[in-house]
Order: structure tokens, then sequence, then C-alpha cells
């Protein structure tokens, strides 16, 4: 006999009933082919990467536990979700079976089709969830990610969504996944419904809390890009109802900053991380190209270019890097430039030309993926190196070199261990480059590739204390020493996980993004310590490179073909410490190390014979 259960939950939840075992959404995760090793953790998950429990995520802490589940015997748990809060027709779903319960195993990931579109299953703890199947910020499959302790981590690119809610809880990206109800039937039937818009779109964003007049308080973000973006964004979620403002020195909206020297003839518009009227509809004040110029931390005022002067109860400070200029003559012709802003790769993109001869100073990611880019569009693009090889730092020697032969097999020059000593122009404009050791070059573009300096001037009396390279320090929560000041992003010199909470300075983009999310939580009040784990990638002639991990390796371990460019590098630090691993057509691998590390687990060298991959395999045991 069918039995049925009914649930009617809060916080725009709507009430259900289903038949004998509920499972909608929270969120899930994925492996390769349904079935990638889950990586156990050693220790319960904090409530910041959980989203279980109490505190950060709202209605958990009501109910004391999962909002959305309802626990029955020892079948699955199942689940109702409120994605928004609208009344919906049941023309406006789909339900289907997509599979038997005995076709996906505990701690496995299956891809099913339901209608026209695709969901992911997860099997956890004897949960079956479901949930958008693409990473919501390019589109991979997740169930060729890493599968966690309740979250599915991005193959490509790191991001990482919850199994139980569908939210975003690392990144790149701005929107979680929508999740599905799952109902088991008595006969093994897995049949999940889902809205048809959700089918298409693969999103979801969360709902945020409107401004309320009486509430006098005033919370600013300092800084226009992803960290401030998600940081203001993540403040409507969880619940603020002040007044909120983002400041942005650029006259642009947030935008997705990684395609400025990626794709420089980017389409700002289709860039944006969010439209003007998400920011309106949301009650987010924007000030664009407007710079803040003070901050004073005793009487809680900030400064603006304008003349303006802002009281703020509590503000994120995420104002990123400066392109670094050489002081060098000549650095400030016409046709010289650097990539920071859409308006760089804007200026550098509409230069280029059949005849042009492109000069590119550093082989960092921004040097080699503007010269990637702009080899096939010029007469011929040279790169200056100080160093032997492309890299070094990042990847090691032996990467580098096969990085360097990559570039040369598709026509890039390298001039190594060298610099440019001026840059010779005419009337205003660029043409010749000479070198350090008086080697002359036709140029008719130089960009310059060579790091950033980090933008803090405008704090240097604010009572903020300021590192000699102008990072500023944070407490695991990301707050300075001045009181209900928070920094983020490149600036921050903040506690990394995966660096055994040890502080250091990294611009990374993700990274960015996570501060902001982790500063949000903190300023309104539900505290949430900070888990990072670095984890950045590049894309050279079609070829996805990525990297987890901090630290200075002392060697390298290489396993696959180089020369193939399929291969997983180990990072082997003091006392034979993995502190990172990088990797090139092997996904996803390094998705599932981050997963490894965000754990607070650590890999050793001896881990890695004579399987180099046993750890994954030991984490289903």
């Amino acid at each position: 006999m069918t039995s049925f259960i009914s649930i009617s939950l809060f916080n725009n939840c709507r009430r259900v009933s289903s038949t004998l075992v509920l499972s909608a959404c929270r969120n899930a995760s994925t492996t390769a082919n349904g079935s990638v090793p889950l990586i156990k953790p050693t220790k319960a998950r904090t409530l910041a990467s959980t989203g279980a429990g109490s505190g950060p995520f709202g209605v958990a802490s009501q109910l004391g536990g999962n909002p959305y589940f309802v626990s029955r015997a020892s079948k699955v748990t199942s689940a109702t979700t409120s994605n928004g809060g609208s009344t919906a027709h049941d023309d406006d779903f789909i339900e289907a079976v997509v599979c038997q319960e005995s076709d996906i195993g505990e701690n496995q990931m299956k891809q099913v089709e339901l209608g026209e579109g695709k969901v992911l299953l997860v099997r956890q703890n004897g949960k079956l969830t479901a949930i958008g199947n693409k990473c919501s910020h390019y589109g991979a499959m997740l169930v060729t990610g890493a599968l966690g302790e309740g979250r599915v981590r991005c193959p490509w690119h790191g991001a990482c969504f919850n199994v139980e809610t569908g939210d975003i809880e690392d990144f790149p990206g701005m929107d979680s996944l929508p999740c599905y109800r799952v109902t088991v039937g008595e006969a093994g039937d897995v049949k999940v419904r889902a809205k048809r818009t959700e089918l298409t779109t693969n999103k979801r964003t969360r709902v945020m809390a409107k401004r309320v007049q009486q509430d006098e308080r005033t919370y600013v973000v300092i800084g226009g890009g992803p960290s401030g973006a998600t940081c203001a964004e993540t403040l409507r979620q969880e619940g603020f109802t002040g007044r909120v403002v983002m400041i942005n020195k650029e006259p642009a909206l947030p935008y997705d900053r990684v395609k400025v020297s990626k794709t420089m003839d980017m389409n700002l518009e289709k860039c944006l991380l969010r439209t003007q009227q998400f920011y309106d509809d949301n009650d987010i004040e924007v000030m664009l190209g407007t710079a803040v110029t003070g901050l004073d931390g005793a009487t809680r005022e900030i400064t603006l270019d304008n003349g303006y002067k802002i009281r703020y109860d509590k503000a994120y400070i995420a104002t990123g890097s400066n392109p670094r200029r050489p002081p060098i003559e000549g650095a400030d012709l016409g046709n010289v430039c650097v990539l920071r802003t859409a308006a760089d790769a804007k200026e550098v993109n509409d230069q280029l030309g059949p005849e042009k001869r492109i000069v590119i100073l550093g082989t960092s990611f921004i040097g080699l993926e503007a010269a990637a880019y702009c080899v096939n569009k010029v007469a011929n693009v040279k790169v200056i190196g100080r160093g032997a090889v492309p890299l070094k730092e990042s990847f090691g020697d032996a990467i580098g070199k096969r990085v360097m032969e990559l570039f040369e097999e598709k026509g890039v020059e390298f001039v190594m261990n060298s610099g440019i000593r001026r840059c010779i122009g005419e009337a205003g404009k660029l043409k010749q480059i000479e070198l350090t050791d008086g080697t002359v070059l036709d140029a008719d573009v130089c960009i310059f590739g060579i790091g950033s300096t980090l933008y803090t001037e405008f704090l240097q009396n604010s009572g903020i204390s300021m590192n000699r390279n102008g990072s500023i320090n944070t407490d695991q929560y990301l707050e300075t020493n001045v009181e209900g000041v928070y920094v983020g992003g490149d600036i921050a010199n903040s506690p990394v996980l995966s660096n055994d909470g040890q502080p250091a300075t990294i611009g990374h983009y993700p990274l960015a993004q996570y501060h902001g999310r982790v500063a949000a939580f903190n300023m309104v009040g539900k505290a949430t310590p900070l888990q990072a784990v670095p984890f950045f990638w590049t894309v050279l002639f079609g070829k996805s490179f990525r990297y987890c991990g901090y630290g200075h390796p002392d060697e390298v371990i290489v396993e696959g073909d180089l020369a193939a460019l399929k291969f997983v590098a180990f990072y082997i630090g003091k006392g034979g410490r993995v502190v990172g691993m990088s990797s090139c057509q092997r996904d996803p691998v390094v998705a599932q190390f981050a997963e490894y590390s965000s754990q607070g687990k650590v890999l050793h060298k001896d881990d890695l014979t004579p399987n180099p991959f046993g750890w994954i395999t030991a984490q289903s045991a």
C-alpha cells in the first residue's frame, strides 16, 4: 500500500505530498562516468562549506538540520525545494521515471535524461538528490567532476555546488543550480519532477532580500570586480535589508575579467556578471567610474573622487591590482599597453592587423595568453622573458619548456634571459624596442605582462594595517584590524587552508569570488571561517592547464606524456608534502585534489608510490 508524507516548509517553500520517499534537490555532485570515487572527509565539514545545521545557511538552523529533507526508515531521504517561490501550474513541470534505484550506487553520480533536458542524480548518505547537470560557469558536465562530501566540484575551473541545495559554494560563476524533486516507487523506479524552465536554463539565482527603509545600516563594497559583485549579491541573499552600495573605479558593471587577455575582442555586454536591471531589482546601488580616495576607520567615513562622502556601518574592500609598467624610457608611448580591463583589451585588439609586429614583455599567464590570441592576427609575435623558460614559477622547468615548444610550433618567437631597456617612439607612437643587450626590434605594439601592484594606496591613513607590498592582513573571517572593515581578493593576506592555514596573498579569480561570499556571511553576523583552496587555470592554444594548491616546491614529479601534453604534475615541498598539483588533459584529477585538500587532508610524496593516484581510490574505501 502506498503511504504519503505531507510536509510543510517555510521561507517560500511550497507544501508537498510525495510517494513513500521524497527527494528533491538541495545540491548534487558528480564524477566521471557516474562513479568517480568520492573524496570522503576525515571529519565533519564545517557549516561554512556544507550548509547543514545552523548558521550561514538560514532555514536549516530553524529546522535543526536539512530544511528540505524528510527521512523515512532506511529508504532514500527525500526532499522538496524552493527555488524562488512563485506559484506554478502542473503544465510548468515535467515528471518521468529516469532510471532504477539499483542503477546508481552509494557515492555515485549519474546523468539522466528528463524530457528534452538532462539531470544529475547523486546518491550520498542513503539519499537520492537531483540537480542541474552543468556547471553554471561555462557549462562543464558535472558528472565528469569530483564528488566530495555534500558537494560536487566542476572539473574545469573548480566551482562547487552543494548536493542538497544546488547552491554555489566555491567559484567561479554567479548562479546556483536548480534542484528537483525525486521519488522512489515501491518497484524501485526513480522519478524526477522538474520545472521546465529550469531544465532549459540549468541555472538558479537565489532569492534576495529587499531593502527596508527602516533599516538605516549602510554596507559599502569598494571594488566592482568579481569579488565585490559576489559580496554585494550575497549580502542580499543572506537577508541584509539595509543599504548596499558597490563602488567601481571602472565605468562598467562587474564582468568576466579572465577574458581580457584570452579573448580581446570580447563583447563587454555579453561578459557582464549581472545586468543593471538585476542590481536595480535587488536594491543594490552601483556607482561606476568612481574611485574611493580615502577611508577613515575611526569615523567610518569613505571619501570619493567626486567629493562625496559616505558613512558606512561595515565595508568590504576588494580593489584588486594595477598592472605594472616598468620604469623605462618610452613606457608611456601611445601603443605601449597593459592588460587589466576590458578597455585595455579593446585598445590592443583595435591595433592588431596582418602587418603588425607585436612585442610582449613577460612570460606570465597574461603575457602568454596575449601571445596566443595575437599570433594568428599579426605579422609576428615576440615574447621577451627574463628567465630561461616561461611559467617556471607556476608549473616547473619541464612543463615550462614544453609550453615554450608549443608556442614556437604555433609561430611565437621567444627572446629569453632578456628584458626591455627602452621603448623608442616617433610622434608619440612606438616604433622600436631596445633589449637589455642592445638588440633593437621593430614593434608596432608592445604589451607589458609583468605582474601588478596592489591597489591599496588610498588606505594609507585609514587605520588599516598594511604590509610593505600593499597587502592587508586579515583573520579567518576576512576582517582587518579595524572592526567592521573586511578585505578580499588580490589585496588580502589571508589564511589558506591548503597552506596549513598560514596567510598568503594570492591573485586568483575564483578565490576572489570566494572571499566575497565569505566576507558577506561574516558581515551579516553569520560566522564563517575561510576554507580556501586556491584553484586556477589557463587555456593556451586550446590546451587547458589546471593547478590547485599553494607553496614553494623543491621537486616536481610529472606523471604521463608531457610531449603529448597529457600529464599530471605533483609539486613536492618541505617534508615531502604535496603542496600543489597541475594537469593537462587529465581531468578531473586536479578537482579531486582540490576536494581532498578542502577536507584538511595532506598528501605526501610517499603516498604517490606505487600508484600515484591511489589516494583517490582510497577515498571510496
